[in-house]
Formats: C-alpha cells, structure tokens, sequence
C-alpha cells in the first residue's frame, strides 16, 4: 500500500505554442544534432538542460548579432520586428515557432498602433513576449505590471488596453473597471489565452479535491507565479517547487491525497518524475 496517494493534473503540462515550439526544436536536433534558439526555449530551467543535452545552443540578442549562416528557432513568446531584420542582415534562417495566439495579438497592436491609438500594455517589464509587442509600437506603448503603476503615467482621456498574453482575466477587467470608473473611456483588448485563463477555474477545482498541493513550475514563468497563487488561495497546503529535489518529506503524513500541478511551461515528464519520488515515500 502506498503511503500518499498522489494524482496528477491532466490539464496540467504545456500549452500548445510551447508543444508546437519543442516539437519544431526537437525536429530539427534530429536532423543536425544542434540548433540556436533564442532566449530559453521555455521557461523552465529542467526541460530547458535536458534539450541541451540534444544539442540545443541558448543564445541572447548580442550572440545572435555575431551569428552567420545558421539557423535559429524563436520560441513561442515571439520577437520585436527588429529581429526579423538582423536574420535578413547576417543570413540566418528563422524557425519561427512563435505562438499564434502571440502572433495575432502583435498584428492588433501594431494595426491599433498605426492609427496613432495610445496603448497601454497590462504585463511584466523585461518578459519576451511584452517585448516582442513593444517592438510593434517602435516601443512607445506604456507596459505596466498593476493599476498603482499605471496611474502614475499621466494618462489620455481614450486609452487603448492590451495585456500579456498569460495574465490572469479577473485582473484585466478590474483594471478597465477601475480606468472607467475614474471617467476615462477604455478600449479593451481581451487578448488573454484562453487555454491560460482557463486553467485559473480548473485548478480551484483541483486544488480543492486534495489534503496537499505540489505545484511545479520554473521560477521564471510568469505563468506559473500566478497559478500558483491560484492554488495557493484555494488550498493553503500548497507548495510551490521548481525540481524534485525540493521536496521536503515534513510537508506530508501517512495517508495524505496529494495533487501535483504545474504551469502551461512544465513538462509532464517533470511532474511524472515528482510523483514517482512522493510514491516512494515510506512514513
């Protein structure tokens, strides 16, 4: 008889940009034993080391301006304009394994932004994606991380929002009700993933079905921050880990149902790996 009896999310795992995005690198390491991607093809540190061992070179901005004649993949999180220009300067071939949803949300903005809108991007500073959709606005958009920091900007009476395509849904529309009530007329732009968003209400559920939590993410996923808040508010017994040597047998006693689940960046071998390793427990 096992001493916890642990489940693992079936909604849990990778969305689709980042299978898409694996698949193409996985691919191509298959046919030429190394491929450059740019920035983390993921952000997770464990599924990032083992596609290195294959053969996949991370490389930043300033090595990609060194680089001739190669081919380099861009991850699901997309890339400003300019990047497309340096590939054509130093002949490289692009594989771009940019997210569609990522994609469409780009062209929106770089339409609204060509109609001279003023835009306003709910989002992370500094994260790939938010940098990627600055670059359609010649990085003029304001990014701002909550409704503190927006409202020290001095801000239009018509103000044009977008969001990150990974932040949660309840926080965008209280923003736009906040700006509407304070008399400001906003257009909103729900670009939110769907797949992201609806992860929010299938982990309350989940979360609440176990006596502990294990919550698996790399702790550069902005995703994964806030899902496992999600968790955290429905079940207070909810730990967050990045790899399974975190786990710490004192979180558990004899008999405990644990739930294991993670963010749209964890690899379902990652969370495999956490649950055999709880299995193994004797109390």
């Amino acid at each position: 008889m096992q001493s916890l009896r642990v489940t693992i999310d079936s909604n849990s795992g990778f969305c689709f940009g980042v299978v898409y995005a694996i698949q193409m690198a996985e691919d191509i390491l298959d046919e030429q034993g190394y491929l450059f991607c740019l920035g983390d093809i993921v952000h997770n540190d464990e599924e990032v080391e083992r596609l290195q061992k294959r053969g996949l070179r991370i490389i930043n901005h300033e090595q990609m301006a060194e680089l001739h004649n190669e081919a380099v993949l861009i991850r699901a999180h997309g890339e400003p304009p300019e990047t497309y220009q340096l590939a054509l300067q130093n002949n490289l071939t692009l594989i771009d394994a940019s997210c569609p949803v990522v994609l469409k949300l780009q062209n929106r903005i770089k339409t609204s932004f060509d109609k001279k809108d003023k835009i306003f991007i709910y989002g992370k500073h500094g994260h790939a994606e938010v940098l990627g959709l600055l670059g359609q606005t010649s990085n003029e958009a304001v990014v701002f991380e909550n409704m503190e920091e927006l409202l020290k900007h001095e801000l239009p009476s018509n103000i044009t929002l977008y969001s990150q395509t990974t932040k949660s849904t309840d926080s965008f529309y209280k923003i736009k009700g906040e700006l509407e009530e304070r008399g400001y007329e906003v257009n909103a732009n729900d670009t939110i993933c769907r797949q992201v968003s609806n992860r929010d209400k299938d982990l309350r559920r989940f979360a609440a079905k176990f006596d502990k939590i294990i919550f698996v993410s790399g702790t550069k996923s902005s995703n994964g921050k806030v899902l496992y808040q999600v968790c955290k508010d429905t079940n207070p017994h909810t730990y967050f880990i990045s790899k399974v040597e975190e786990l710490k047998p004192e979180w558990f006693q004899l008999g405990d149902t644990v739930g294991i689940c993670g963010a749209t960046s964890t690899p379902m071998w990652l969370m495999e790996t956490v649950r055999d390793a709880l299995q193994d427990y004797k109390f």
